[in-house]
């Protein structure tokens, strides 16, 4: 008796599980045979509270969206590509500093020149200078510990007498420090009342403007046409190259004489630990680093019969500024690649799932939806708002047309996502998402309980029939 008592709760059960199983799948019946009270779902979430009590503390994991698994490898991308953008940043600029601000430059020095060079020693190693013509008494390299002082007071003057054909003109250079000052005294020699351009112009930029348009006056530090003879006074307030100039705009050939008297302000070489003559031979000099040093370069005066001296001022770079700053740049550059990774991989929101008990590596990652009363077949009662949701979303799949197999053949987005077999002909409460079919769905829901597109817990299963 027992045997057969035990056999028959065993029937019953069997018959009471499957027969909740078909009404949960079905979508022809009209309600559920086991309806679920308030009492029975109060009791189910008790059970449901004990058991993770027992079993442990609940938890989160945390899974990285598809979009924060494509953005790291973008900020590689990134990263390569803003190293790439440093290095040529930094190759620019080493080249501009190399060859334009510290590249080899020919200078003009005419008598008792006195010119202070500081070059910038943390991307200067050396300085040479080298005379280009063949004067015998040529500038003289002075090295400084330290910027020596512009006190020497000497004046010196020269003759020029020169004739100017029409349409020509004359110059002479002088290197002249601030303080300096020039006396022209001039005598204009023609056979008719002529009158020619006298100008004084600071740099070779000044005297190429005056070339382009002699006749406009605003282009040099002093413009001035002289006829007959007089005197020019012009003080020196920047220490730079200056051209001293005659041009002769008249039809006829003009003969001009002028005496220069200049107060020219030199550096003090007493002081100097280093001196070389460049006449002798191409002149080298060590920078100091990180302390620096001053360099003096001179010239002799008139009297030794050259006006001009040609020579040549070349830099030697520091390799190892370069190297490290290409270094330190390359570092910084991935440092804020690597802080930036990490801000943005800490606020990337990832999906999160809270479990209660520990489950198998095996067992499905999304949880079922605790709410019980929103389980049950596709013909329990719904909301006002979700039958309303169900029409517009059975009425838009089908777009008034009958759904055929034949249809869903030709065109794959029509099969269901999960097996590509049949037609999707169910949709998931409260979403409305359309992606499997009714078997598929109906799996779906008793599995995971969540949409595969959006996640969301997974209410009832509608069926779309087609007419």
């Amino acid at each position: 008796m027992e045997e057969q008592d035990r056999s028959s709760s065993a029937q019953a059960s069997s018959s009471s599980s499957s027969t909740g199983r078909e009404f949960s799948g079905d979508a022809a019946t009209s309600s559920s045979a086991f309806p679920v009270t308030e009492e029975a779902a109060a009791e189910e979430a008790e059970h449901r509270d004990l058991t993770r009590q027992q079993n442990g503390v609940s938890y989160h994991v945390h899974y990285p969206t598809e979009e924060a698994r494509e953005i790291s490898p973008l900020l590689r991308e990134d990263a390569w590509s803003c190293m790439i953008v440093v290095f040529t940043f930094w190759f620019f600029v080493s080249m501009t500093l190399i060859l334009g601000v510290y590249g080899s430059v020919s200078l003009q020095l005419g008598p008792n020149s006195s010119l202070l060079i500081t070059p910038n020693t943390l991307f200067v190693e050396s300085i040479t200078v080298e005379q280009l013509d063949e004067a015998k008494n040529g500038p003289i390299l002075y090295g400084f510990y330290k910027e020596p002082q512009a006190d020497v007071e000497l004046t010196w003057s020269q003759t020029h007498n020169t004739s100017l054909p029409s349409g020509f003109h004359k110059e002479w250079i002088y290197m002249l420090n601030r303080g300096s000052q020039i006396n022209i005294s001039y005598s204009v020699n023609s056979p008719s009342p002529s009158s020619i351009i006298l100008i004084i112009a600071q740099g070779s930029e000044g005297f190429a403007q005056w070339l382009e348009d002699p006749s406009y006056p605003n282009t040099t530090l002093s413009w001035n046409i002289i006829n007959g003879s007089g005197i020019i006074q012009q003080d020196i307030l920047t220490s730079a190259s200056y051209y001293v100039a005659v041009g002769n705009l008249n039809s006829e050939e003009v003969e001009v004489q002028l005496n220069l008297k200049v107060k020219a302000i030199l550096y003090n070489t007493t002081e100097a630990y280093y001196n070389c003559a460049v006449a002798c031979g191409m002149c080298n000099l060590k920078m100091l680093f990180p302390s620096g040093n001053a360099v003096v370069l001179t010239s002799p005066g008139p009297e030794q019969g050259t006006n001009v001296w040609q020579v040549q001022l070349s830099y030697g770079p520091r390799w190892l500024t370069y190297l490290v700053g290409i270094g330190g740049l390359t570092l910084l550059v991935l440092s804020a690649f690597y802080m930036f990774n990490n801000c943005q991989c800490t606020r990337e929101e990832g999906t999160r799932f809270q479990f209660g008990e520990m489950r198998s590596e095996r067992a499905p990652l999304l949880q079922k939806d605790d709410d019980l009363s929103s389980w049950g077949s596709s013909c329990d009662s719904v909301s006002q708002d979700d039958e309303d949701l169900e029409d517009e979303l059975a009425l838009g799949s089908l777009e008034g047309m009958p759904l055929k197999d034949g249809e869903y053949n030709n065109n794959i987005r029509r099969l269901c996502a999960i097996c590509f077999d049949a037609p999707r002909d169910c949709f998931f409460l409260p979403c409305g998402h359309c992606v499997a079919c009714f078997a598929c769905g109906t799996r779906i829901a008793e599995l995971t309980g969540t949409c595969p597109i959006c996640r969301r817990n997974i209410k009832k299963v509608r069926r779309i029939f087609t007419v």
